[in-house]
């Protein structure tokens, strides 16, 4: 079975029409025909009602159901906003900005039918520092098209609806991928995560309601809503539907993003997709969400990739982002590896997640460099155990499931580096270190 069979192309449009970018080319082929259809034939509330029954679920990680996200937004208050997460910051994660190079206005459209839903009358993309020349060049000249169009700007289509679009950059910080440290970045302030509540459907951007969705969520929003809930809920499965992008990569002959139905299994992505594993060899791991998942061993290659399944597999779904271990990986350098990236991307705010990743790093150092013992293998443990639930933001917490993981599923190769309590003792430095 070739991956032709299953590849369907909702969002990656611009595989199936060459220059779907520019404007008129995306006009040819439906393009703004949803938003027209909403602002000529639609009340608000019908927009999300049919975004509600389409199932459409967050694809930035949580998976909460966006049309209910949108429906906590107060009707009595003014003004309100809306704030596309384009932070694309998790390890493996490379599919928002293939939506906002190749296929932008669908992006742009789906921004513009969530304000008219909710009652925005202005929109942020908040985009990663590393964006700059995708922000400056591609996105925005499809965002000076859309005004140039009618799209965007007062009055749009002749109606008395009007939005306006900004593109904002920040420093390339992963914590604000975390939607309210990414509020506070857009703001001005330090990009660091706020005390919830108020959730930013009551108090988001500069204290008013906000709706925060992801690239890649906004994007479905347009076909939603030109075609129909039921025309939508035939991909996927009945409590994930739709089809999703997973980013592939890791140990295989053919990585990058594959836009699939929601439920296909995790074997199909690997195999038929992403053409096996390099050198033919076996899998050993897969972290199904970037660093922030529990990885999962070669006996789950059959769970289906959708929330449901994933959750019951022990880990994630997330932003779908496939990084595959073969048997060549060293599985403690790979959890290292994870474990640094969150001590480095840390913000700092609590001393579960500043201390904790910075003990983690520690001690894999001193495993790594053979220093450790098998009390330091256990300290992981430990510090892990006393991160959970108590760090402020899901940084922190991100960064416990793929070391527990680890130390289950590769135990013995954590012993091996472990040597003896005395052999470490001697070869202690006589300055003193922490590690």
């Amino acid at each position: 079975m070739g991956n032709e069979l299953l590849e369907k192309y909702v969002l990656f449009r611009h595989r199936d029409v060459e220059n779907i970018h520019q404007i008129d080319v995306y006009r040819a082929n439906d393009g703004y025909k949803a938003l027209e259809k909403a602002l000529k034939e639609m009340q608000p509330d019908d927009v999300t009602n049919v975004v509600k029954a389409s199932g459409l679920r967050g694809r930035g990680g949580a998976g909460f159901p966006a049309g209910v996200k949108w429906s906590f937004i107060p009707k009595n208050i003014s003004p309100k906003y809306i704030v596309v997460n384009a932070d694309e910051s998790e390890p493996g994660t490379f599919k928002d900005r293939e939506i906002m190079t190749f296929n932008p206005h669908q992006m742009i459209e789906g921004i513009i039918l969530t304000a008219f839903a909710v009652g925005a009358a202005a929109a942020y993309v908040y985009g990663r520092g590393e964006f700059r020349t995708l922000f400056l060049g591609r996105l925005q000249a499809a965002v000076d098209e859309a005004y140039e169009k009618g799209y965007l700007g007062k009055n749009i289509l002749g109606t008395n609806f009007s939005c306006d679009l900004y593109l904002h950059l920040g420093a390339g910080a992963y914590i604000c991928g975390e939607e309210t440290a990414l509020l506070n970045s857009l703001e001005g302030l330090m990009g660091q995560p706020r005390s919830r509540p108020p959730f930013p459907a009551v108090e988001g951007l500069y204290a008013k309601p906000t709706v925060i969705n992801n690239v890649e969520t906004l994007t479905n929003v347009p076909p939603i809503v030109l075609n129909g809930s039921d025309w939508y809920r035939q991909y996927g499965t009945e409590k994930s539907p739709g089809t999703k992008i997973f980013s592939l990569s890791g140990r295989v002959n053919k990585p990058g993003n594959y836009e699939l139905p929601l439920g296909v299994p995790i074997r199909y992505l690997i195999e038929e997709c992403g053409g096996g594993i390099i050198d033919g060899k076996e899998v050993k791991g897969i972290l199904p969400a970037g660093a922030s998942s529990a990885i999962i061993g070669p006996d789950k290659l059959d769970t289906t990739m959708d929330y449901e399944a994933m959750a019951a597999a022990g880990t994630m779904l997330g932003s779908a982002s496939f990084i595959i271990l073969d048997e060549t990986v060293d599985a403690v350098w790979a959890a290292e590896k994870n474990v640094k990236f969150f001590k480095h991307e840390s913000c700092g705010k609590c001393s579960p997640c500043r201390e904790g990743t910075f003990w983690l790093a520690g001690v894999y150092r001193k495993l790594r460099e053979g220093r450790g013992s098998k009390e330091d293998v256990q300290l992981l443990e430990t510090i892990i155990g006393q991160m959970e639930g108590n760090c402020f933001c899901l940084l922190g917490e991100f960064a416990v499931p793929g070391v527990r993981t680890s130390l289950n599923l590769f135990r013995d190769e954590y012993e091996a580096l472990a040597v003896a309590e005395k052999e470490t003792a001697s070869q202690k430095s006589p300055v003193h270190t922490l590690f």
